[in-house]
């Protein structure tokens, strides 16, 4: 089983990282870009395994993500709705957000050409071949519900 980012209560990963940001207020410069990702929810991942285990499916690589994939721009009102705050993206051109990268990469920034890459890119799964092998219509936690669930447990700390 191969799953995307795993959120759920407790997550130790990159969500924490874009959620410290977001929640302090910063803006999203990034929102001229549009990428899709997708999640994988702790508790389709429960379901999954238990399906795995209590189930004959046939062996294979079965790739593991929510039903839908959202984009950061989502992501970041996602959090901000679970924060009850408004989110603030910024829709600076990409041409000119790529030329600040460049930038990066000749003083050693945080923000070079690499990061900009991984925050902007494209990373979609397709749970079709497992949910078909369990016999499921549709994963019992929606991306947006789970994420929801992640970011006020990240609230609560």
């Amino acid at each position: 089983m191969r799953p995307c980012m795993i959120h759920g209560p407790g997550n130790k990963g990159n969500l924490n990282l874009l959620y410290g940001v977001v929640s302090k207020g910063i803006p999203w410069p990034l929102g001229a870009f549009e990428n899709r990702r997708s999640f994988t929810s702790i508790g389709n991942l429960q379901e999954v395994i238990k399906g795995l285990l209590t189930m004959d499916a046939p062996s294979g690589i079965y790739h593991m993500g929510d039903d839908e994939a959202l984009s950061t721009n989502e992501l970041i009102e996602v959090i901000c709705s679970a924060l009850g705050k408004k989110a603030h993206i910024w829709n600076i051109p990409r041409g000119l957000m790529n030329g600040f990268a460049k930038i990066g990469d000749v003083l050693h920034l945080p923000l070079n050409t690499q990061r900009m890459q991984k925050l902007t890119e494209n990373y979609v799964v397709s749970n079709a071949k497992i949910k078909a092998a369990l016999g499921m219509k549709e994963m019992p936690v929606r991306a947006k519900d789970g994420l929801r669930e992640t970011i006020k447990s990240f609230a609560g700390k």
